[in-house]
């Protein structure tokens, strides 16, 4: 498949610029994968398109205030740094603005002073390497001064107060994401406890969403395209449950694209096709039409951009037509793309 296939028209105003509320009633449209047939609901309607015996499978990963806003020394110009993956302790991977003018050598500083960084490295495709001193936790340091890394298409000007709690899932623990996994942002406490009482199993992993969920795809041909590593972790009882699950005829149901790599890759990990293995490492799992599906039943996520990495796992998962055919109709309708938007499940 080339990357053009996975083209579509999207006018500016389906994209969301603030989350809804409450979060369990963003739009939900639902496609069976067999038939094509769609029907627009809630996200608080799960319960009557889920049965006892599925497992739901979350990712836990927690996102942290990513985007620092500082001052270039001795000159005070402007700089906005957006930090992709620590290499070494206090040694980052990072995004910078203006990149013209951040040079190896640069001293920054942020937050009046209490955080410092010293621009140590420039790879090839122009990210810089950026070590950082503090007096305190550098992770604390970043709860105070940092912000909300919102994606670049959300264009507000200025990050709103409750952007922080909700570009978060209710169940984040895991500290490690530069992004969201925003198809768990629309589920409450109260929705998760009903699901579980009526049987739906709930089970967690970790995927820290990194640059390469986003990262735009750069080759034409689909097959040639990788996404960068991330790290993840699949818990014993997690995986002890899914397998149990598989073996036992009853669905597995991803929420997130993340979830999805997180379990196809640890699939992987033996030749038995009815057995996911717990463990934590990287993964590079790129997934474009004609993959194998050895885990997943069903999926949950949100409308993603054309030509990303992320729609073409979902049409990998729900056939070309049918997954296109969906978007046509989700604008036409006006649901809301994006991060802040409304989801799909694909059953």
């Amino acid at each position: 498949m080339q990357l053009s296939d996975l083209d579509y028209v999207l006018p500016p105003e389906c994209i969301a610029q603030q989350p809804c509320e409450p979060r369990d009633q963003a739009r939900l449209l639902a496609l069976d994968r067999k038939t094509g047939a769609r029907r627009d609901c809630r996200v608080s309607d799960l319960p009557d398109l889920l049965r006892a015996g599925d497992v739901l499978v979350l990712n836990d990963t927690r996102v942290f205030p990513a985007r620092l806003i500082g001052r270039r020394e001795p000159t005070g110009g402007a700089v906005e740094v957006f930090l992709v993956r620590e290499t070494a302790p206090k040694t980052w991977l990072a995004l910078v603005k203006p990149g013209r003018r951040v040079r190896v050598g640069d001293r920054l500083t942020f937050g009046d002073g209490v955080l410092r960084g010293v621009v140590t490295g420039r790879m090839a495709d122009g990210r810089r390497l950026i070590t950082f001193t503090c007096d305190g936790d550098f992770f604390s340091t970043l709860d105070v001064i940092g912000r909300t890394p919102l994606p670049p298409y959300i264009t507000r000007a200025t990050e709103h107060p409750n952007d922080r709690e909700r570009y978060q899932t209710v169940y984040a623990a895991a500290r490690g994401s530069i992004a969201a996994p925003t198809a768990g942002l629309h589920f409450t406490p109260a929705l998760l406890a009903i699901l579980e009482r009526q049987g739906v199993e709930i089970a967690k992993l970790t995927l820290h969403v990194g640059y390469g969920t986003f990262q735009p795809v750069r080759t034409e041909n689909l097959a040639e395209h990788r996404v960068e590593p991330e790290v993840y972790v699949v818990p014993e009882a997690t995986a002890r449950q899914i397998t149990l699950a598989k073996r036992s005829g009853r669905r597995v149901i991803a929420v997130g694209t993340t979830s999805t790599r997180t379990l196809e890759t640890v699939a992987r990990a033996t030749d038995d096709g009815m057995a996911v293995v717990p463990g934590q490492g990287m993964t590079d799992l790129t997934i474009v039409p004609g993959f194998e599906f050895r885990v997943l039943d069903g999926l949950l996520t949100n409308f993603h951009l054309p030509k990303s990495s992320l729609l073409a796992l979902v049409v990998a998962f729900g056939g070309y037509q049918p997954v296109m055919e969906a978007y046509r109709h989700a604008v036409a309708a006006r649901y809301r793309f994006y991060s802040y938007g409304d989801a799909m499940l694909l059953l």
